[in-house]
């Protein structure tokens, strides 16, 4: 299977997330790239309008997994602007993962998943994992595998 693994990543905690994901892909013998979205600024306090400067092309793949930091307990707007401005893609199957600093999923991570599923469903695609990391948990490494390998036998 061809899978993309799209992501925005601030800090690189995301995109290392997305390393792993890709690692796990690979050895299940899937081709899988990981491409990033970018942005002229990056400031999460920004009063300036978000700006896409690189928004990769979710159509190319077969399968397409989603990557993005949790921002004020919600999906970060750079992410949200790019789900909204891709092209339908019904019946495509997506799978949504979040990093978060804190150490509970519901302090933000499960709400932010839940925001880019939904995103995801109203472009038609089909939502078959999602998964949420907690930076500063203890089970942070666990957490990655776990969603590694969940993912990779999408």
């Amino acid at each position: 299977m061809n899978i993309g693994i799209i992501v925005f990543s601030r800090t690189g905690n995301t995109l290392s997330v997305a390393e792993k994901i890709r690692e796990a892909c690979e050895a299940q013998g899937h081709t899988t790239v990981i491409e990033r979205v970018m942005t002229q600024n990056e400031e999460p306090n920004s009063k300036l309008p978000i700006k896409l400067t690189e928004t990769p092309d979710p159509s190319r793949y077969d399968a397409v997994f989603f990557g993005a930091p949790v921002e004020a307990f919600s999906l970060c707007a750079i992410m949200k602007a790019y789900l909204e401005q891709i092209p339908e893609l019904p019946g495509k199957i997506s799978c949504c993962f979040t990093t978060q600093h804190f150490s509970k999923p519901w302090m933000g991570g499960n709400r932010t998943v839940r925001q880019m599923s939904d995103l995801c469903r109203a472009k038609g695609m089909k939502v078959a994992e999602t998964g949420v990391v907690n930076w500063s948990s203890k089970s942070r490494e666990l957490q990655i595998r776990e969603i590694s390998s969940r993912l990779s036998k999408v």
